[in-house]
């Protein structure tokens, strides 16, 4: 079963009501087919037809319900975790869902995702690499990530589009080109660090973007491991060997690069749609099968990984 699990959806309702209560990061999401009408739905579904995909697992990263106002973060994660299980209802077997979390309020948070699982059948949550200038290492968190390690859940990090609160990242439009899959590998690093990753090992933690720079950097930062004992409980290369790594790179060497690194059974196709989309989410899925890798590592990666992953086989 080919499944796609890095696909956003960002409802406009749900978008409003984000820049209501003080979001002003909302405009990168407004966008064709990126919403939940029926015609983004129906032009949607005739992208994955194209490129014979099944299923794609929706999430709302990186425009996540992250506020200081309890009521604000619990309504809007609230809001688009129902708008999301209407579109997986009104479309069996092609949509599942993963929850967005009223973070940084981990009670309510860990309500919030026993609702969506339990409840509304959601497979997990999507997260940020980085909660209101928190890290996933925060100690706060603990009731969160402890509600999803008893669900032995789903966990896809998606970059937050800070650019590292560098100003040559994000005064230089490097935000989502360079700066995203540099915070996708330091935020994992902030969470691996802080042994989040070791404390709940039913956690199934799913990266963007193939990690960023991990792949490329996983010696370089297993040889300063020496440095960092006294945190990381483990050498980083076997924490990271234990996670899953999306493909929304499409870079062929990238993508040989971490097979090598992380394995081949660890990687899962991810699209990015909707910020790819028509032709390109048609190459998203076709460069897999073209990065010249052996034929079972690519069924693998296409169509094995993730249903296995989700339990999902058809």
């Amino acid at each position: 079963m080919r499944i796609d699990v890095h696909a956003h959806c960002y409802p406009a309702d749900y978008l409003d009501t984000l820049r209501r209560y003080g979001s002003d990061a909302t405009d990168v999401a407004r966008m064709p087919c990126a919403g939940s009408t029926g015609d983004d739905i129906d032009a949607r579904l005739r992208m994955m037809d194209q490129a014979e995909v099944d299923m794609q697992l929706l999430s709302a990263t990186p425009q996540l319900p992250y506020f200081d106002d309890p009521e604000h973060a619990i309504s809007a994660a609230r809001m688009v975790n129902d708008l999301y299980r209407e579109i997986v209802r009104a479309h069996p077997g092609r949509f599942a869902a993963l929850a967005a979390a009223p973070l940084p309020h981990a009670e309510a948070a860990a309500a919030e995702i026993a609702r969506a699982m339990d409840e509304l059948g959601f497979l997990g949550v999507g997260i940020s690499t980085v909660v209101l200038n928190r890290t996933l290492g925060d100690p706060t968190f603990e009731p969160f990530w402890a509600a999803l390690d008893r669900r032995n859940a789903a966990v896809f990090v998606h970059a937050a589009g800070t650019g590292l609160d560098s100003p040559l990242i994000s005064e230089h439009g490097l935000t989502w080109i360079v700066g995203a899959p540099f915070e996708d590998a330091v935020g994992v690093l902030h969470l691996l660090r802080a042994g989040v990753a070791a404390r709940h090992p039913h956690i199934r933690f799913i990266v963007a973007h193939l990690g960023g720079p991990l792949p490329f950097l996983m010696q370089r930062i297993d040889d300063n491991y020496d440095q960092w004992n006294e945190a990381f409980p483990d050498r980083p290369s076997i924490l990271l060997r234990r996670m899953w790594f999306d493909t929304a790179n499409f870079h062929a060497p990238a993508l040989r690069c971490a097979v090598a690194s992380f394995g081949a059974d660890k990687i899962m196709l991810g699209s990015d749609f909707p910020y790819f989309r028509d032709d390109l989410y048609t190459r998203a899925v076709r460069y897999i099968a073209e990065a010249d890798l052996p034929s079972e590592q690519t069924r693998l990666i296409l169509d094995d990984n993730a249903a296995r992953l989700f339990n999902l086989n058809s």
